[in-house]
């Protein structure tokens, strides 16, 4: 395989790297011939992060690397295409790739959604979110219906503010026990737009 790292100033490629398996764009990053050369050898994809200005493996700090399984330029020798498969999630969102809708403002839900599946494998002593989990259904149940009791109470007084921070702590905690369930807001929302359409 021959790559033309030559045809660019600061001779890096691009590298796209797809999903092997659902085959969904994860992301995109830069390689010069060392960052390759080790992608090549450890089989974790590495890129050449211009930021910090030297190689940097996907991965390295959070553990959620990208095991190579391909790798392919295309018909100019300029681009690289590489399937990997991503142990966790991709972008430093927290999403599962860079084009996620759950990245996009009008998604936070979504994107908080994936916020509590990371942090529901921290350690306890580290997370209240893992803390939470480490409790058991029942007390994150039970948390649930506390904030409900609170945000009724809060409503029933004139100070807004304190009605929406009780609100956003009824939605956050709602948001950690679908999760505990193994349901998703996704799947709440079909509920909704089902019965929407009757």
């Amino acid at each position: 395989m021959k790559v033309d790292f030559a045809k660019y100033p600061d001779s890096l490629v691009p590298a796209i790297v797809q999903d092997d398996q659902t085959q969904k764009v994860l992301m995109l990053g830069f390689m010069n011939a060392e960052a390759l050369q080790q992608t090549e050898q450890t089989g974790k994809v590495t890129f050449y992060s211009r930021s910090k200005q030297r190689l940097w493996m996907k991965g390295e700090e959070s553990g959620h690397v990208l095991e190579l399984r391909s790798l392919a330029v295309d018909c100019d020798n300029d681009t690289l295409l590489i399937k990997a498969h991503p142990l966790g999630p991709v972008c430093h969102t927290g999403a599962d790739t860079c084009w996620s809708e759950r990245n996009h403002a009008d998604n936070f839900l979504f994107y908080l959604e994936d916020i509590i599946q990371l942090r529901k494998q921290a350690s306890p002593e580290s997370s209240y979110v893992a803390k939470l989990f480490s409790k058991g259904l029942n007390k994150i149940a039970q948390k649930v219906g506390e904030e409900a009791v609170e945000t009724v109470i809060e409503a029933k007084d004139n100070n807004d503010e304190l009605f929406l921070k009780e609100s956003a702590d009824l939605l956050f905690h709602y948001l950690i026990l679908l999760n505990a369930k193994g349901f998703s807001l996704k799947e709440v929302i079909g509920i909704l737009q089902e019965r929407h359409s009757k």
